[in-house]
């Protein structure tokens, strides 16, 4: 992966529009965040293979980025994006690292089932 391009991530989300796409979407603080302190609740969300279809994608932000996708009835969005790849599937990869280099989120988009 490296750092995102937002001209390159906004063509692939072009790309993608007005097709029936597979989501993958999760967020995470660390499994772990509240064993080394419990004063920190351990959150997260998770969706693999959610069928979905956009009308319009965005992506927005100075890094961190955010990435908005307008679908007939809702949004699907994503924040705290800070790196991305297209793999030699076409499929966009996308991932937010702390400071630390941990994953925080991580947003991936393919034609085709994870």
């Amino acid at each position: 992966m490296e750092p995102i391009n937002p001209s390159a991530v906004q063509k692939k989300l072009d790309e993608f529009k007005g097709k029936d796409l597979y989501l993958h979407l999760e967020t995470t603080n660390g499994a772990y965040a509240s064993h080394k302190d419990q004063t920190v609740m351990t959150v997260g969300a998770y969706i693999r293979n959610g069928l979905i279809r956009y009308k319009h994608a965005k992506i927005t932000g100075n890094g961190p980025y955010r990435i908005g996708m307008k679908m007939d009835y809702g949004w699907v969005y994503a924040e705290g994006l800070t790196h991305f790849t297209v793999d030699e599937k076409n499929r966009l990869l996308l991932a937010g690292h702390d400071s630390n280099g941990k994953l925080a989120v991580a947003c991936q988009i393919s034609t085709e089932p994870f």
